[in-house]
């Protein structure tokens, strides 16, 4: 994150102002590198690691009146969301057992999450689905309790993409008749906020995600462990993650801004910037054998970070505040 400095480009002295007097002394300060102005905020939930410069804030808030860039790599993935299915009478949340990961039908969906569905996951939906009860003799401490069907109504562990809901009753469990919708209002939220927190510069978002047309059918969720992908089972024991409906979260940090934003995937982002992965000459090899391994290394990883079955399959959210958006040009 950069600070703001009064020598920006915008408020420096013309330089034909700026020459020395003849009578006196210049009024114009040096300005300061790039290296002297800039300041670098990590912004985790995790304790410092004891290894890090001093010269490196951390904190577990994003700042207020950013004057700079603020850099999201796979964060909105990980910010909690709820899951629902499209049942016979409408959209219903997804309930999960916090303990095996078991996944019932729970109640109708609220009807700022039925308009988020109408309007970003294009698919079925019904007005009666916000306001539909399957048992209108249920009291509301009925809603409250746990039933006998072995489902624990519990609040999930930190960290966890999913929402504890729960409602009594011998639960229906979702199977693959039903379509799936990953709600990301949570999402769209959580990256309006960070772009409002910008006084002037840029918010970067990095992240697997879809966009409206084309959402997964049976949605992305999942869990990590030791780098390993294992279910979902959100009991703190793994990093529970779902991916981003882009489109939807530019749209938030759009209306924030009040600017225009850009989206783009990794590979075309990295590309433009002049990283096309291509393989170095092998006449290379005969000349400067040295130079040619470095080039090769080099075309390797290239290659890893612009595959679209892998990391080029990134999507690079740039919204900007204050500023112009200019197109991504190699340099």
């Amino acid at each position: 994150m950069i600070p703001a400095w009064t020598g920006s480009p915008e408020t420096l002295t013309p330089t034909a102002s700026a020459r020395r007097s003849p009578d006196g002394p210049s009024s114009v300060t040096a300005r300061p590198s790039l290296a002297e102005r800039i300041r670098f905020t990590a912004v985790e939930y995790a304790h410092r690691p004891e290894n890090l410069p001093e010269e490196i804030n951390w904190t577990a808030e994003i700042p207020d009146e950013i004057n700079g860039l603020l850099l999201a790599t796979e964060w909105l993935d990980n910010v909690p969301l709820d899951v629902a299915v499209h049942s016979k009478d409408g959209w219903r949340y997804v309930l999960v057992d916090p303990d095996s990961g078991l996944e019932t039908i729970g109640e109708p969906v609220t009807p700022d999450d039925l308009d988020w569905l109408s309007t970003w996951w294009p698919g079925l939906t019904s007005s009666s689905s916000a306001t539909s009860d399957p048992d209108p003799g249920l009291t509301s401490a009925d809603a409250t309790s746990g039933g006998e069907s072995g489902f624990r109504a519990a609040r999930l562990a930190q960290g966890s993409s999913l929402t504890a809901r729960s409602r009594p009753g011998c639960p229906e469990t979702p199977n693959g008749d039903y379509l799936r919708a990953e709600i990301g209002r949570s999402r769209d939220q959580a990256w309006a906020n960070a772009v409002r927190k910008i006084s002037r510069g840029l918010a970067v978002a990095v992240d697997y995600g879809h966009l409206s047309g084309d959402r997964p059918v049976d949605g992305t969720l999942t869990g990590y462990r030791g780098g390993r992908q294992v279910h979902p089972v959100p009991d703190g024991s793994s990093d529970v993650t779902a991916h981003v409906a882009m489109d939807s979260v530019a749209s938030a940090g759009a209306a924030v801004a009040r600017c225009a934003y850009s989206l783009v995937l990794q590979r075309e982002e990295l590309r433009a910037l002049g990283a096309d992965g291509g393989r170095p000459p092998l006449s290379l090899a005969g000349t400067d054998p040295v130079g040619y391994v470095r080039a090769l290394t080099a075309a390797s990883a290239v290659a890893e970070l612009t595959d679209p079955a892998g990391l080029g399959g990134h999507w690079w959210l740039r919204q900007p505040v204050g500023i112009p958006l200019g197109p991504v040009v190699a340099r």
